[in-house]
């Protein structure tokens, strides 16, 4: 691809991204609350969005690390959150064109559920390490622009603000399971399964540790009952 094309599929890449703001601001802000109330220093928090990139994890260590989790516990709970980005990276992978693959492989770190979905679902001609690129670069920006928004709130917000933000964890996680068991109802009962299980392994076991064995238990249960016919209807879209 020739340099005029690449600046323009990037520049089209920063516009497709653009939009994500109005999701990213809120959550972004309401996270580095979270970080700064577990006792990150607005340091630490911003260099967890530079790092790390991934809101719903980043939210998810940051209320267990405030609640005292063990660090091995926050780090299994984390990784098996994550483990549908190897999924989305390889769809995307598949469905972008050119470049060599170690650049591909590089700029997944910027593979987040937002770019994933701007990404499949533009044009054929569009799907181009450039375009990813631009999508990717717009969402990682407003994404740390609102977590130091958060870090530097937390100084000025009044207290009935800041003790809002305790259910920013438990509204981000329903915003991403809602549209996944909307006409699913195998898939909403495993949802359901997880919570009890969840709440009862935690009588017996460490909070942090009960999330973990109940994820892990009922991900193995769901495996014999949960349709997958929406979930390959869904991939096709990822093909070449």
């Amino acid at each position: 691809m020739d340099k005029k094309r690449a600046l323009s599929h990037f520049k089209m890449g920063l516009a497709a991204g653009a939009p994500v703001v109005f999701g990213y601001l809120p959550v972004g802000i309401a996270f580095a609350i979270v970080a700064r109330q577990a006792g990150f220093g607005v340091w630490e928090t911003c260099s967890f969005s530079l790092f790390v990139f991934a809101g719903s994890s980043q939210m998810m260590a940051a209320g267990m690390f405030a609640q005292g989790a063990q660090v091995a516990a926050i780090v299994l709970a984390t990784f098996i959150l994550n483990l549908r980005h190897f999924i989305m990276s390889t769809c995307v992978l598949n469905r972008m064109e050119g470049s060599g693959a170690w650049k591909r492989a590089l700029a997944m770190f910027g593979n987040t559920d937002e770019s994933f979905a701007v990404f499949t679902t533009a044009d054929k001609e569009l799907c181009t390490l450039p375009f990813f690129l631009g999508v990717a670069a717009s969402t990682y920006f407003i994404w740390n622009v609102s977590t130091l928004l958060g870090a530097l709130a937390l100084d000025f917000l009044p207290e009935i603000v800041l003790a809002s933000t305790g259910i920013a964890l438990y509204a981000l996680f329903i915003t991403l399971l809602m549209p996944k068991v909307s006409g699913n109802r195998s898939l909403a009962a495993l949802v359901v399964l997880t919570g009890l299980c969840n709440l009862l392994l935690s009588r017996f076991m460490s909070s942090s540790w009960a999330l973990v064995a109940s994820t892990l238990l009922c991900a193995f249960i769901g495996v014999f009952f949960v349709d997958e016919g929406k979930g390959r209807k869904e991939s096709e879209g990822c093909e070449n």
